[in-house]
């Protein structure tokens, strides 16, 4: 498997939250020892990243993702 960088070129987003989406998802990735893994030839990182580039794996920002606090 093959870091996705046309899709990371042509990016228009916010770079450091799909990266840190990338690094999350492949760390998941990685302490699930997920069957996908295997089948990329042990390429998690490009695995990960193709799975947040494609929307196979959705991500949200850090402050949408936190529950608001009362009070």
């Amino acid at each position: 498997m093959i870091f996705p960088l046309e899709k990371l070129i042509g990016y228009e987003g916010n770079m450091y939250e799909i990266t840190c989406a990338a690094s999350r998802r492949a760390y998941q990735l990685s302490m699930l020892q997920d069957e996908q893994i295997e089948e990329s030839d042990g390429k998690v990182v490009s695995l990960a990243a193709v799975q947040v580039f494609s929307g196979e794996v959705e991500f949200r920002s850090g402050e949408q993702a936190l529950p608001e606090r009362a009070g």
